[in-house]
């Protein structure tokens, strides 16, 4: 290594996208005082209620990590940062201030820095950008996944981290443009959102879209045309099965196990008065056995005051409705403790006989 200044030299190391040097003096090395004002600046920027002006980077639009390289602000700062809820990632490198809310017009702003503007979005981030809220997959703000796109034939496939591509045969009434992006339609989205190797994931995709105000009658008035086509056989098994009324992925998870344990769909968002006789709804069950099954989801179910709401509700439900109502999470509808049918099942047998009973 070179020595300037007689036995004084300078020494790097990289932080993020900065350089971090030390200074050499006489063979040992001191860190200079703007390293340590760097860890400080990250523990600052996380004690904020939110990013303020201090910010480096924009605070009312999404900005790409290009910016913060090009800004000298370290990129894994930003991974902290979503960790910490003062930023989201709606996209693969691209990230928005807390604060901006997660509306359409950032959905698009959002989509702008990625996607080039002869290629089309379709599947889950279609979805999203039409308002189907719970399509992305759980968790997917903090780890996005790369945005599915596809060009028309002729075209060259796009390819890198932040985009999946391809070709697929389109009507032109699959394609509309919203502000300026090349989306498939609401109507083209559930499909292909249907046609998926897991049941579970092809339902959850297409009740997401019948929320955002697809019309169910023209989804099922459209399957045959994909006859042929890779999972269409899922298309077909749950298409007939979707509702708008399944309020979230875990409710449609949940409704296709019921149908798959007893041969029926199951009665949605049974409504019944609350404890201070404004109307409220259970998730799903039978009405003739007054059985229900709600799913908690850990976001809106895990405070303590969540929970409180949650039991007063559901005592009031079961003492004045004769309800019975088995709760049920993650670890029963997913993974290797599943037990979601066996809840069914042993739920609808007391229903069975308490009729017994009451006869």
């Amino acid at each position: 290594m070179g020595v300037e200044l007689g036995r004084t030299a300078r020494r790097g190391r990289r932080v993020g996208s900065r350089v971090i040097h030390k200074r050499v003096v006489g063979g040992c090395t001191s860190r200079p005082q703007h390293a340590h004002s760097l860890v400080m600046t990250l523990a600052k920027f996380q004690g904020l209620p939110v990013l303020d002006d201090s910010f480096p980077l924009p605070l009312d639009r999404p900005f790409h990590r290009h910016d913060a390289v090009a800004e000298g602000f370290p990129l894994r700062w930003l991974s902290a940062l979503v960790a910490s809820g003062h930023l989201r990632r709606p996209l693969r490198g691209v990230y928005v201030a807390a604060q901006v809310p997660d509306d359409t017009a950032a959905r698009i702003a959002s989509l702008r820095l990625v996607v080039p503007d002869d290629a089309v979005i379709c599947d889950r981030h279609a979805g999203w950008l039409h308002g189907a809220d719970m399509v992305l997959a759980p968790g997917e703000h903090l780890g996005a996944h790369p945005i599915r796109v596809f060009r028309f034939p002729g075209s060259y496939r796009l390819s890198g981290p932040q985009i999946d591509s391809g070709q697929r045969a389109m009507l032109a009434r699959d394609v509309t443009e919203v502000d300026g992006l090349l989306v498939t339609t609401k109507l083209r989205t559930a499909l292909d959102l249907g046609r998926q190797r897991s049941a579970v994931v092809a339902l959850s995709g297409v009740d997401a879209m019948l929320r955002a105000d697809v019309d169910r009658d023209e989804l099922l008035a459209e399957v045959g045309r994909f006859a042929g086509e890779r999972w269409v056989r899922t298309l077909r098994y749950v298409a007939p099965l979707s509702s708008r009324l399944s309020a979230s992925p875990p409710e449609s998870a949940v409704k296709l196990a019921w149908y798959e344990t007893t041969g029926t769909l199951p009665d949605l968002q049974i409504e019944v008065t609350g404890p201070r006789g404004r109307p409220a709804f259970l998730d799903l069950g039978s009405k003739a056995l007054r059985f229900a099954v709600e799913y908690d989801g850990a976001e809106w179910h895990s405070s303590g005051s969540d929970r409180a709401h949650d039991d007063e509700r559901r005592d009031h439900i079961t003492r004045v409705h004769r309800y019975d109502i088995d709760v049920v999470t993650a670890s029963n509808v997913y993974g290797p403790t599943r037990d979601i049918e066996a809840i069914i099942r042993s739920g609808l047998e007391r229903g069975r006989r308490r009729l017994g009973t009451a006869a």
